[in-house]
């Protein structure tokens, strides 16, 4: 697995590539000139990505759902697949997304040995202000017979990651958010901080996790380089070795056996 940046990661197993809330623009916005702007530019281009089997989107808002992206890996590639929440398909449709699945929570869908389910998260949707929770949020749980991965999207904590592990059992690999959490008053509801990722970690039973949301846009108050100091401390007050919590880079990649 490799961190592109924020949520964006680059995922290699069963033979198939997966790209989560793949976003390559330098704003989260639907504006060119406002809005929040990389502070880090992609790890990757989309010139340099391989051909991506498939796409996970977690919800609508513009630092996971980047319609510019989309339609550049639609052109890219015919084959691509992507999987989106209730309300968004007609949405990746219309800028060229060629084949395209829209999931509400517990649906699932088998694809070349993958079966691809969308999970609850704790969140919210919009992309104006007239269309607030009228597409649905979700996170991914992707398995083969022998590796599970679980892509959380955005989330605040809840007793969601709980019923994941009841339902479809424990994640090998699990993408969990540890940034944008700041001020708590404003970001609870939407945004786990690091001690809520370790929680989560822990309700999944999730064998280990990447970090991911964090140091590519500046969204909240914290410093950008604050919350893998926080992780840190939270997995230390769990005595969870750093090494199965792991924070990449920009553009590290991380082997699993």
């Amino acid at each position: 697995v490799t961190w592109i940046g924020h949520s964006t990661l680059l995922v290699w197993f069963n033979g198939k590539t997966i790209l989560t809330d793949p976003i390559f623009s330098t704003r989260a916005s639907p504006f060119s000139i406002i809005g929040p702007k990389r502070v880090v530019p992609p790890a990757l281009s989309l010139h340099e990505l391989p051909p991506i089997d498939f796409v996970v989107i977690s919800h609508s808002h513009y630092d996971h759902l980047d319609l510019k992206t989309i339609k550049k890996l639609a052109i890219k590639s015919k084959k691509t697949v992507f999987f989106v929440p209730l309300g968004l398909k007609d949405l990746l449709e219309g800028v060229g997304a060629g084949k395209v699945f829209e999931l509400d929570w517990w649906d699932e869908v088998r694809v070349d040995g993958l079966t691809f389910i969308a999970t609850p998260a704790h969140h919210w949707s919009a992309r104006s202000l007239f269309d607030r929770n009228k597409s649905l949020w979700a996170s991914w749980m992707v398995a083969s017979q022998h590796f599970r991965f679980w892509f959380s999207g955005d989330t605040g904590y809840s007793d969601d990651f709980i019923e994941i592990r009841k339902r479809i059992w424990e994640p090998d690999l699990a993408a969990i958010p540890i940034g944008a959490y700041s001020p708590r008053s404003f970001m609870k509801n939407s945004h786990v901080n690091p001690r809520e990722a370790v929680d989560i970690f822990l309700d999944l039973g999730a064998k280990k996790a990447v970090a991911i949301h964090w140091g590519t846009f500046k969204l909240s108050t914290e410093l950008l380089d604050e919350p893998p100091e926080k992780l840190q401390s939270a997995l230390e007050a769990k005595n969870i070795s750093q090494d199965l919590f792991k924070v990449l880079g920009h553009g590290e990649t991380l082997f699993l056996d």
